[in-house]
């Protein structure tokens, strides 16, 4: 991982790249008059003389459709970041981007037609060495564990790897026993010689936390979730703990959610987990809405699943993952590594037909048979949890006055413009009292009212 920048001063030329992934970030603005600002977090081009000033393209097409983090574009004007495997030439006032990786093309179009035990063994023996290799530091290093497979996967590998050595595994809970993971965690384990740090989210920690968050995201981020990992992180700190290992990545390599078994019955919305609608444009005023710009994602494979896949990895689930841990990560000054991110891993992954990685309905079939040979069959084979906190119960329960004041400060700017106040007081409304079973489009006018509280640029008028 990594975002870097070079300048030659013998020949007046600036040299950027990023890592292949976005793992790290790396943001730009050019001007007209040949000038380029770059950096690794947006609030430093705005200090260093950019221009404050919200996108509304951005911030329309999030609201409209929950779409962000797919591309070059951020949430302010001009401020633009530079995409995941791409590099960027600058000289004597003119910009140039290119790209250096291509994940499709590194698979290529045709699968992998050796026997599966050989493709099991290798893809294996890359797991080991890639987990080996983000362990080394001549600092403390530690994993963050959910309940799940990937997890499982993970602290398996870790053991193996590193055997007795002191590592700290950190987890968060929510207290809440319709989601929380913490049983799971512990069976995981038992017999390891690897203490447990548990890192509790309570509703009265929120609005201070997300208001922290919310500066060092510098854009809208995750909910809940990432609130979660921000306590995590500070809690890694307290213990001395400088570098985690995170389990990102083996959903979109291994076709882990449920919706890639469909991946033949249409199209696959952006956001999921819940039985009711993600977002509501019809609480934006029509003006606004009609900014928003549909996702345009490549289609890169001749088959519908790695479609899905290489979308979720490249444009959806991995950018934005990867944006709101890093910064939630180097909030608290922690290192965030990824080893299942790991180039060589994924471009094995999207070689293997789908009968590798869906079967008889269950999902991830070859990692599930490589997490046996790690762990208990019982672990390896835990459930899958789309919806990791009471995000909508909580902000229709104990947090339901900080949500509608974040809400109503959203609108005391935006209203009118970007929101049609009416319309989203009762939806408001609705949801409290109704119960709804998504709670997203709720966050997104929170966000709105955070980003606005942090800068007071967003939500300008249009003209």
């Amino acid at each position: 991982m990594f975002a870097f920048l070079l300048w030659d001063s013998t020949t007046q030329e600036l040299f950027a790249a990023r890592d292949r992934f976005g793992v790290k970030p790396l943001y730009y603005c050019a001007d007209g008059d040949g000038t380029l600002w770059a950096a690794s977090e947006i609030k430093a081009l705005h200090a260093g003389g950019v221009p404050a000033e919200p996108d509304p393209v951005a911030w329309a097409s999030y609201l409209a459709s929950g779409a962000h983090d797919h591309s070059e574009r951020t949430f302010w004007r001009d401020v633009r970041s530079l995409p995941p495997g791409h590099a960027l030439r600058w000289a004597r006032g003119r910009l140039e981007v290119s790209c250096w990786y291509d994940l499709a093309a590194r698979v290529g179009p045709d699968f992998d037609s050796r026997p599966e035990h050989e493709v099991e063994d290798e893809y294996r023996a890359l797991l080991g060495e890639s987990v080996s290799l983000r362990f080394r530091s001549d600092v403390p290093v530690g994993i963050n564990l959910s309940g799940g497979l990937d997890s499982s996967t993970l602290l398996g590998l870790v053991h193996e790897a590193e055997g007795a050595r002191e590592v700290q595994a950190f987890t968060f809970t929510t207290e809440d026993p319709a989601y929380d993971e913490l049983p799971w965690v512990r069976s995981m384990l038992e017999g390891k010689p690897y203490r447990l740090v548990v890192c509790p989210l309570r509703p009265e920690d929120v609005p201070a936390l997300a208001a922290s968050v919310q500066y060092h995201e510098d854009e809208p981020f995750g909910g809940l979730p990432t609130l979660a990992y921000a306590r995590l992180f500070e809690r890694a700190r307290d213990e001395g703990v400088t570098v985690l290992l995170d389990g990102q990545g083996m959903d979109e390599q291994w076709a882990g959610y449920d919706y890639y078994g469909r991946a033949g019955a249409g199209p696959v919305p952006l956001m999921q987990g819940a039985r009711e609608r993600a977002v509501r444009p019809e609480c934006l005023v029509p003006e606004f809405r009609a900014l928003s710009v549909p996702l345009e994602v490549r289609e890169a494979f001749p088959d519908r699943l790695r479609n899905l896949q290489y979308r979720d990895a490249c444009y959806t689930k991995i950018p934005k993952a990867l944006r709101f841990n890093d910064r939630a990560s180097m909030r608290a000054s922690r290192e965030l590594r990824e080893p299942f991110l790991d180039h060589r891993l994924l471009e094995l992954a999207l070689r293997q037909p789908a009968d590798r990685k869906i079967a008889g309905g269950v999902h991830k079939r070859l990692l599930r048979r490589i997490a046996r040979r790690l762990m208990p069959a019982g672990i390896s084979e835990a459930p899958k949890r789309p919806v990791q906190t009471p995000q909508r119960e909580w902000l229709r329960g104990p947090l339901r006055g900080w949500a509608r004041e974040q809400i109503e400060i959203g609108l005391e700017c935006a209203g009118g413009t970007w929101l049609d106040p009416k319309r989203v007081r009762e939806a408001w409304k609705d949801y409290v009292e109704a119960g709804s079973d998504n709670s997203f489009y709720v966050w997104q006018w929170l966000s709105l009212g955070l980003a606005s509280v942090k800068h007071a640029a967003v939500c300008q008028p249009l003209g």
